[in-house]
């Protein structure tokens, strides 16, 4: 049997790829397609918001033409690909003509013609719509916002709003913008609403935005209680909008990877998560403010929590909290999660100082992510045999803001209203233990 594979990433199918495909098929008796991962397309310089790889590998599946579909997920794989499937012939379009020869060490090399007149780069052009997106806030976060933007497809920040006029101009002037201190006439010029106000106007901002018609990214702590999260969840899809928690580490490719591993038993069955997290903060700052909603728990628990409900789940039972308070503030608080089968801890500072990693206990071996582990580009797969230690390495590009954000729109273009990589009910979840801090439920100040 003479085995062939090929590669590619088959975003927006055609019919180029589909006589390619079909090219690679009749070179032999059974064809492999490697589809090239979100995070692998990421790394290459490719940041679209069409089909993801899931919606990418049916596509491929639906054409007929492959016997056994893979994902490519890193540099030199193919050589891997060839050498374990035993390939005999590597297929590619004649547009990478030479770029593969060196393979002709491993199997034979074929370049295949490709179809005139037809690419994806193409249709995406003559397809893409470009969204005028607003920015609610002109603080650290949003100056990061606004160049991490510029490399997402369709994605182009046009105004800034803050009831200070000054500070408004000021971010306006400095980022090529037109400045707002109207929030209604700033939502009558754009198209899509990014949320980075302080905490407390999030949910006045968001609400007002969709009532706007709006499509909303709303940065962390996304809501401070679970009965604001399902109001605007349920206006979201009255009106067939989307909304979207703001939470880079959720959609970074590094920690998406770790998700996907331990929920495929790598480590065996999950029995223990600690994360962690600080920020030395002096004052004076929004952060040690209590009359803005400052402190570790409102400032970190969002990413800590995302963490710890990614990987067990929403069905916790009961969580404890152990504070160190300074003028009304907590600089430090510890929370205890506790599930039917699993124990899950969370650190935060923010006058205190913590490690500030990740580790993921299970019955066959644990998972080491290092500080800061919420920009995840590494971490560790550890055993008792230390022989059977696999470290993994990931490109964290630039603040990270460009995946949420190409995820947002991804979701908006292909008529989605949710992402699996943060679903509405773990968003819920997280926002369900900061409404029960403030609510002073089971906290213990120490």
């Amino acid at each position: 049997m003479t085995k062939v594979i090929t590669y590619g990433t088959y975003d927006l199918l055609h019919q180029g790829h589909l006589n390619l495909l079909r090219r690679a098929k009749e070179l032999g008796d059974y064809l492999i397609v490697g589809v090239t991962s979100d995070s692998f397309d990421r790394g290459r310089g490719k940041l679209n918001v069409r089909n993801n790889v899931l919606e990418r590998v049916e596509a491929v599946k639906a054409t007929g033409y492959a016997d056994e579909v893979i994902i490519e997920d890193y540099l030199g794989q193919k050589i891997d690909d060839i050498q374990k499937y035993d390939v005999d012939i590597f297929a590619i379009g004649s547009d990478w003509m030479g770029k593969f020869d060196y393979l002709n060490e491993y199997c034979k090399v074929v370049y295949l013609p490709r179809t005139e007149g037809i690419s994806s780069t193409m249709l995406r052009a003559e397809s893409q719509t470009s969204y005028r997106i607003g920015i609610v806030g002109s603080g650290r976060i949003a100056h990061r916002f606004v160049p991490e933007s510029k490399v997402v497809n369709g994605a182009e920040v046009t105004a800034v709003m803050n009831p200070d006029k000054e500070k408004a101009e000021a971010f306006a002037q400095m980022h090529g913008l037109t400045a707002y201190t109207d929030y209604d006439q700033f939502l009558q010029n754009v198209d899509l609403v990014y949320v980075a106000s302080p905490h407390l106007t999030h949910y006045d901002y968001t609400k007002r935005a969709l009532l706007a018609d709006k499509h909303v990214l709303c940065e962390i702590p996304f809501m401070l209680s679970k009965e604001e999260v399902l109001e605007l969840y349920r206006l979201a899809d009255e009106r067939n909008l989307v909304l979207m928690e703001a939470s880079k580490t959720a959609y970074c490719p590094a920690f998406g990877h770790i998700v996907t591993l331990v929920k495929s038993g790598i480590i065996g069955d999950v029995v223990d998560v600690k994360a962690s997290l600080s920020k030395m903060v002096p004052p004076p700052t929004r952060e040690l403010d209590a009359e803005q909603a400052g402190g570790a728990m409102t400032e970190h628990a969002p990413l800590t929590l995302l963490a710890i409900i990614k990987l067990l789940g929403i069905d916790w039972r009961d969580v404890d909290f152990h504070s160190r308070m300074e003028n009304g503030v907590d600089i430090y608080t510890k929370g205890v999660m506790n599930y039917p089968h699993a124990t899950a801890s969370f650190t935060l500072g923010i006058g205190v100082k913590t490690e500030g990693n990740l580790v993921i206990s299970g019955t066959k071996g644990y998972i080491y992510v290092p500080a800061p582990w919420w920009l995840t580009d590494f971490f560790e797969v550890r055993y008792e045999d230390q022989t059977k230690n696999k470290k993994y390495f990931y490109s964290y590009d630039g603040e990270g803001l460009r995946y949420e954000i190409q995820e947002w729109l991804s979701i908006i273009v292909n008529e989605r209203r949710s992402c699996y990589k943060l679903r509405r009910r773990e968003s819920v979840a997280i926002a369900e233990i900061i409404g029960k801090y403030r609510n002073h439920e089971n906290v213990t100040e120490i």
